[in-house]
């Protein structure tokens, strides 16, 4: 794995402004670990720069339909667990369920699951990998899901059915006339990003117990300290070096214009690299033209085709 420290003083050298074997100062460190977040943060606002999107799921409240996201939010778990050199043992779920991805009230990001399967329950307890590598006792811990900026798709699973829903802006929500129907399960989704926490409206109000898949665009992970961890995909380490250099280059008065450009056109070609990675191709399914206007879901199926 590696730390923000490393990608700092990676980037430093790159620059010019360390050499071999130096360790950056502290003003160095804080400067350029301010700038790295901020980065991460521009990246998270370009989707094809996401390697991957992230699964919000989270179990219906029977007659809820708004929920919010985000430290702090009704969408999360509680779970009674300890932690340990960047590992977190859970040892029951109090409520909830939890998935990689969630921030931990404790410090730490869930990067991948240990022993412990997710969700809720008895499949939930055992090891989960996270990026802090800090100590603590055995305590309630809160795993929040980080506030997304969109979402991309969802559906809701009641038994071992799937139900499909739209997810739709704030103008075609505002066109439903009847805001309070009910009905088992959630057609509709509106995703409000407000901050601190984002809302999320079902529509109808489910009347059915069961789980919302939610899929997300992954916001990258921040940085809490310099030693916390982080484990990316081939090529995201040096695309992450050379792009902070980039962004560092000015504030360091580099002018030699060899240097400028070097680091300049290696940080736009890295990160090409990673966009044709992360690419979706298209998809290329084939319909039986006689239900091409027909609504395919399980939905459609159960209710006989009649909407």
């Amino acid at each position: 794995m590696t730390t923000a420290l490393d990608l700092i003083s990676r980037s430093l050298r790159s620059i010019g402004a360390l050499a071999s074997g130096e360790t950056p100062t502290a003003e160095q460190t804080d400067d350029a670990f301010n700038m790295l977040n901020d980065m991460l943060a521009m990246w998270s606002n370009e989707r094809m720069l996401l390697h991957y999107e992230t699964e919000v799921v989270f179990p219906v409240v029977t007659n809820t339909y708004q929920y919010t996201i985000g430290a702090g939010g009704t969408i999360g778990a509680v779970f009674t667990g300890s932690q340990a050199l960047g590992v977190v043992t859970v040892t029951s779920v109090t409520s909830g369920s939890l998935a990689v991805g969630q921030t931990l009230s404790t410090g730490g990001t869930i990067l991948t699951f240990g022993t412990g399967a997710g969700g809720s329950g008895t499949p939930a307890a055992g090891t989960y990998n996270v990026s802090s590598s800090q100590t603590v006792t055995t305590q309630s811990i809160t795993a929040s899901f980080q506030r997304p900026l969109r979402i991309n798709s969802g559906f809701t699973r009641s038994s071992t059915i799937d139900y499909q829903m739209e997810c739709r802006n704030f103008e075609d929500y505002k066109l439903i006339g009847l805001k309070a129907l009910t009905g088992p399960w959630t057609k509709i989704l509106y995703y409000q990003p407000s901050m601190p926490l984002g809302n999320i409206t079902l529509w109808p109000n489910p009347t059915s117990a069961g789980d919302i898949h939610l899929y997300c665009d992954t916001i990258l992970q921040s940085f809490n300290a310099t030693s916390d961890t982080v484990q990316l995909p081939p090529g995201y380490n040096l695309g992450i070096s050379r792009s902070l250099a980039e962004l560092l280059l000015p504030e360091y008065g580099r002018v030699d214009e060899t240097v400028v450009a070097m680091i300049t056109s290696q940080a736009a070609r890295f990160r090409g690299s990673l966009k044709r990675t992360n690419m979706h191709p298209q998809a290329q399914a084939q319909i039986d033209p006689l239900l091409a206007n027909q609504r395919i879901d399980a939905g459609w199926h159960l209710s006989g085709g009649f909407l």
